[in-house]
């Protein structure tokens, strides 16, 4: 053979070579990241005014292939909506009113029409967050109650799911919930209650959803103790950042060793980099994912694959 045709045959096999390792690198480095969905992001906040881009980039980088940005007022409900055309097939948005602004809607009972037009676009893909939250006095009980009948009746007409906020109200709250008929999906999003509680929720076959919340809890019949002992099936799960809020704390001394050595160094790098106590952000979901599976003996893979699959049968996620 020619030297010159044998010194290019084995530059070219040489090539070759290094073109199937890099492949094999980039396919690896596809595979160390979670497919998660974000059920919950508030990027309407302002503290995401300057840099939304960066930020749902970031997102994506770490994994989290689609986010629900929520509409908690008809002013954020707007906006969320915006968000989702400028971000088509990433962002989805929901509209609702948070039983903080509750009074807002019977001081200016026409803007409830502003709402019901906003929950009709079909980027809007759930109705809420609504519900109870008697921990905080922004609106008396009498006109929380008021609103978030009037957003079960939007959201049984429309066949959106609902999304519920609850904080020490469950028992007013499932006394409205259970006087009406065909509802519609039911997600108890960003939930800090007890075992018992969640029970309630689950006998009625809602879904639950968590966040970095986890690492806060310190209670022996909490949050954590659901996943321990398997009281929350994997069928029932959803997971949100709710970003810029809720900040998971790896670091907080009360959370178990496994669970700090379950985190990849990935998520954590995306979580200290990227995120603060001050401003969370959805990169940090994978770490969020990544503390369940621990908590509840399951590999991060299962989590991701089944909160990711209930998200899109949820809300229809194309």
């Amino acid at each position: 053979m020619d030297p010159k045709q044998q010194k290019s045959e084995e530059e070219v096999a040489t090539a070759s070579t290094l073109l199937e390792d890099q492949l094999d690198l980039d396919m690896k480095h596809c595979f160390e990241n979670l497919i998660v969905i974000d059920v919950g992001a508030n990027l309407t906040n302002k503290k995401y005014s300057r840099d939304l881009d960066s930020v749902v980039q970031r997102a994506r980088d770490a994994g989290v292939q689609k986010l629900m940005v929520h509409g908690t007022s008809v002013k954020s409900s707007k906006e969320a909506l915006r968000l989702s055309r400028i971000y088509p097939d990433i962002i989805y948005s929901t509209a609702g009113i948070h039983p903080h602004d509750s009074k807002s809607i019977v001081e200016e009972p026409a803007t409830w029409y502003d709402l019901e037009h906003i929950a009709q676009a079909q980027e809007c893909v759930a109705v809420g967050p609504c519900g109870l939250d008697y921990q905080r006095d922004f609106s008396e009980p009498d006109a929380q109650k008021q609103i978030f009948a009037k957003q079960l009746h939007l959201a049984i007409r429309l066949n959106k799911p609902l999304l519920i906020h609850e904080r020490s109200a469950q028992h007013d709250l499932l006394e409205i919930l259970d006087k009406f008929e065909n509802l519609p999906p039911v997600i108890i999003r960003g939930f800090m209650g007890t075992a018992e509680e969640a029970l309630k929720y689950l006998e009625r076959r809602f879904y639950i959803s968590l966040t970095g919340y986890l690492c806060k809890d310190k209670s022996d019949s909490g949050v954590r103790r659901l996943l321990e002992d398997g009281t929350l099936p994997l069928d029932r799960l959803l997971v949100e950042t709710d970003a810029p809020f809720m900040y998971p704390n790896t670091r907080a001394s009360k959370l178990p060793q496994h669970v700090k050595t379950g985190i990849t160094e990935r998520s954590l790098l995306y979580l200290h980099r990227y995120c603060t106590f001050q401003r969370n952000e959805p990169c940090s979901l994978p770490a969020i994912v990544e503390m369940i599976a621990a908590f509840m003996k399951k590999t991060p893979d299962e989590v991701a694959l089944a909160t990711a699959f209930n998200a899109l049968k949820l809300f229809g996620l194309s």
